[in-house]
């Protein structure tokens, strides 16, 4: 268990640090690092799967079309979450993004109730309650809804359902969704260089082409590292341990990237903090009373 913890908080600590790598390349589009991002994570799966000589289950998906639907929309899904939080760093809404994590368990209890037809507790529809009137009241003070929060939030929600229910482990599903994004990325990739704006090429600092070459690495380590934690500690553990990159998050962008957070804002992020701490400890007292019954 120990093991595990050492590997999620890795991974979470790696996440709350991709605010300064994407700012460190804010002078590319977004949909170029994006691109990037999935042909370099491609080639870093690629040679996994080859020290790992893990390829076998490649031919008996490509002969399953439910599976590769499937994973087409977990890849759709999964490029929508990347483009806005990219989109997002880089335009200075960290914080905005910050709050999209923040809310995503909450999302993930929702689409298990609506799609999986799983029950509720009392104390779960409570956290999701009061996160509502959070995200209610971040509303009414901006005038407009925390668009990039709830996408971020769904997105990333819909694609965990897909992926809870999918037939392939982490490293397998993630090289395959990369798989089938690489033809679109290849394809941008080399319009860009028809045009002669490929940023890759052109730009006129080395650490750039190095920063978008190690997204690969950047965006794969955190995520094998997560697999690998998920299945060594029990969830309520693991569930505690994902705040860490939000927080990270929120942090940089006040203090990095010094992005306004007044007053009311900061009300409707205690309100959703609230929500997340009455969410994990109802969890844990459930675990430990289920615990003290087997006991």
């Amino acid at each position: 268990m120990n093991l595990g913890i050492v590997y999620a908080v890795s991974a979470f600590f790696l996440w709350g640090l991709f605010p300064l790598y994407f700012h460190a390349i804010d002078e590319v589009p977004a949909m170029e690092i994006l691109a990037h991002r999935m042909l370099w994570s491609l080639l870093f799966l690629a040679i996994v799967l080859t020290a790992r000589s893990q390829w076998k289950w490649l031919p008996k998906v490509l002969r399953q079309p439910r599976v590769l639907a499937s994973f087409a929309a977990s890849a759709v899904l999964l490029t929508a979450n990347w483009f806005l939080y990219i989109w997002s760093v880089n335009h200075g809404h960290v914080i905005d993004a910050s709050l999209g994590y923040f809310i995503n368990p909450l999302i993930n209890v929702l689409l298990g109730m609506l799609v999986l037809k799983e029950k509720l507790r009392r104390g779960q529809w409570i956290a999701i309650g009061v996160a509502a009137a959070g995200v209610g009241w971040l509303t009414w003070q901006a005038g407009q809804l925390p668009w990039i929060a709830i996408i971020l939030g769904m997105t990333f929600g819909a694609y965990g359902l897909l992926r809870k229910t999918a037939a392939l482990a982490a490293l397998e599903g993630l090289s395959l969704e990369t798989m089938i994004l690489f033809p679109l990325a290849l394809v941008y990739v080399l319009w860009l260089t028809w045009h002669g704006q490929n940023t890759f090429i052109n730009s006129a600092f080395d650490s750039t082409r190095w920063l978008l070459a190690a997204a690969g690495p950047i965006t794969a380590i955190p995520l094998l590292m997560f697999a690998a934690g998920a299945r060594k500690i029990p969830m309520a553990v693991l569930g505690l341990l994902q705040y860490l990159s939000p927080t990270m998050q929120a942090i940089l962008g006040v203090w990095v990237f010094h992005e306004a957070f007044p007053t009311p804002r900061l009300i409707g992020f205690i309100v959703i903090w609230a929500a997340l701490a009455l969410y994990v400890l109802e969890g844990l007292w459930v675990a430990r009373r289920a615990s003290a019954t087997i006991g």
